[in-house]
């Protein structure tokens, strides 16, 4: 008799155990704002029976290859071009479902305050993915550095993005080179010029509004925003539905604008 109650305990833990997992995500991004974004969205879900896992990258490779490989459920970090070109590049299909924020993109420099100041076969880094660095390319026609073959403004997120083979024109004969988008802040103090995702200028607690440049991404065609992102699998899963909601919610658009008082903006 206690054999068979020790069994059934037993049993009722596993099953309280396994129930226990399914009420947790796990969610992989970047930390500003990101996993910040998270972080306030956390307590509002465990009231709703939701644990968050948040994973925090520095890259912006893994938190893709993790939400393929299973390690992550969902993940926060990416725009939809950026999104579309790993999908094509490895043959996956992670879904976007919601836009949440959109930040900055900016050109920055530690040595000069204004372009015209920027000499003759000056160097300037680029982010060395393919769509961030197409980004940055367009950033530096807006300045009038270079000029691009094909549309100087993405109005889809399906559109293609120039690489430096697509620089038709450089007039002060800049040497572009592309580096990691992580290392870009901390080379600045090696290049002239550098082409900045908004969430390593946070972190790097640079003074954006020193920027040379600032690309605010509010495009109106919806490009630039940053998406919560998961696999087919578990595109209609209810702890993504519950996520999605309160990263939309009029709680988060509140957060973001007295987080980040209009350096960030809300997607929804």
């Amino acid at each position: 008799m206690l054999k068979s109650i020790t069994i059934a305990a037993a049993l009722a833990l596993a099953a309280f155990g396994s129930a226990r997992a399914n009420d947790t995500l796990v969610v992989g991004a970047t930390a500003i704002p990101h996993a910040e974004i998270l972080e306030f969205v956390k307590p509002i879900l465990a009231k709703d029976g939701l644990d968050l896992d948040i994973r925090v990258f520095t890259d912006y490779i893994q938190p893709n290859a993790q939400l393929v490989s299973g390690e992550l459920d969902a993940n926060y970090y990416q725009y939809r071009p950026f999104l579309n070109d790993y999908n094509k590049e490895r043959g996956t299909s992670l879904v976007p479902i919601v836009p949440v924020h959109i930040e900055p993109f900016v050109a920055y420099s530690t040595k000069i305050d204004a372009v015209d100041k920027l000499a003759d076969g000056a160097t300037v880094a680029i982010p060395n993915d393919p769509v961030n660095g197409g980004r940055g390319l367009l950033l530096l026609q807006k300045l009038g550095l270079i000029k691009v073959s094909g549309k100087p403004e993405l109005t889809s997120p399906e559109d293609s993005l120039p690489t430096i083979k697509d620089v038709v024109e450089n007039p002060r004969n800049l040497k572009i080179v592309e580096l990691e988008s992580a290392l870009l802040p901390r080379a600045l103090a090696e290049v002239d010029l550098a082409a900045l995702n908004g969430n390593y200028v946070f972190e790097a607690k640079l003074d954006i509004d020193k920027a040379l440049l600032i690309d605010r991404g509010q495009d109106g065609y919806n490009v630039w925003s940053e998406y919560l992102v998961t696999r087919p699998e578990t595109k209609d899963d209810p702890r993504v539905a519950k996520l999605a909601k309160a990263l939309n919610s009029d709680e988060t658009r509140k957060f973001i604008e007295e987080r980040y008082k209009g350096q960030v903006v809300a997607a929804f």
